[in-house]
């Protein structure tokens, strides 16, 4: 039977956040000591990454040393010049006999319009998060590392929407362990078990309203331009199944299952929507089909962790907002 574990019993690799808490932007990295076998799932129209052809099926089997999970928009790109410059000073990378380069690939969400516009995840945050990855700190949700400037539910503007977060979750079924971490930075509602649990709030700030309803509407006559191109929820799925990489695509496609439960709608031409997939610690065999559908569920349970643990007053959002 499925079982439920804590997100830091996945094991070869660990997790570090840094962030600026008085601009709402950071950076969350998960190292991987000894490399890890990576693919990736992007199904929004506007990504902000690096580096992710290197974990293409089409391309070589290069392991990969750290998952990035930033805020900064392409802006925060920059952070992966820390976590590089960190992972070098351990000896960490692919070693080309010349020097050891480490592989290193990055989403972003846009958070540009919460908290400060022009104080972004830089080197110096990324080395810092990666130092606290190697510290072996345990994974933290809410409004911390790429979190710090999540938000959700924004058709109606800032002043309708919702503070969100980063999230994590992990399930077990025999000696298969498959954990989540997720981003959510969406433009529509978020949900957990058919229950809306963030996303476009009324004028008053009282109570929900019908995303779609007005979704439908907006596309017609007045749909923002403002707030359609600045989302994206970005997570990855972590295994210790001894997967190929075009597995591994496999696994974060179907995961991708879990962002259409529970974000509503996702995958617009004005997301980044992404899901890394990595095999990762000491193997097992398992069947590519049974981590998809685990991938599924923890995925979901991730969601709802990142809303429920960034839960903030309306005082302290508004206050932030663009």
């Amino acid at each position: 039977m499925l079982k439920k574990i804590d997100f830091s019993q996945i094991e070869g690799l660990s997790a570090g956040n840094a962030q600026d808490d008085k601009a709402k932007t950071g950076v969350t990295v998960f190292v991987f000591p000894e490399t890890a076998i990576a693919a990736c799932d992007v199904s929004g129209g506007g990504p902000a990454s690096r580096e992710v052809p290197v974990v293409d099926v089409e391309k070589n089997d290069v392991p990969v040393n750290a998952i990035i999970l930033a805020g900064g928009s392409a802006f925060g790109l920059a952070a992966a010049d820390g976590v590089m410059k960190c992972l070098e000073e351990h000896s960490m990378g692919y070693d080309t006999h010349f020097a050891k380069v480490p592989i290193v690939v990055q989403s972003d969400i846009y958070d540009l319009s919460y908290g400060s516009s022009d104080v972004r995840p830089d080197s110096d945050m990324g080395y810092k998060a990666c130092s606290n990855a190697l510290n072996k700190n345990s994974p933290v949700s809410g409004n911390v590392g790429g979190g710090c400037g999540a938000t959700a539910g924004k058709i109606g503007g800032m002043k309708r929407a919702q503070k969100s977060g980063i999230g994590y979750a992990a399930c077990s079924l025999g000696n298969l362990k498959v954990g989540a971490a997720v981003v959510v930075n969406s433009f529509g509602d978020v949900f957990s078990k058919g229950k809306k649990i963030c996303g476009l709030m009324n004028e008053e700030r009282s109570g929900y309203c019908d995303f779609m309803e007005e979704f439908y509407q907006a596309a017609q006559s007045r749909y923002s331009e403002k707030y359609k191109n600045t989302n994206t929820t970005i997570g990855a799925v972590f295994t210790n199944g001894n997967f190929t990489k075009s597995d591994l695509k496999k696994i974060a496609v179907m995961a991708r299952a879990a962002y259409g439960k529970c974000i509503v709608p996702c995958g617009t031409m004005g997301d980044g929507d992404t899901i890394y997939a990595a095999s990762c610690g000491p193997k097992t065999e398992a069947d590519v089909n049974l981590a998809g559908l685990m991938a599924v569920e923890a995925m979901e349970s991730a969601i709802a962790d990142a809303v429920e643990s960034s839960r903030i007053s309306d005082e302290e959002y508004l206050a932030n907002i663009k």
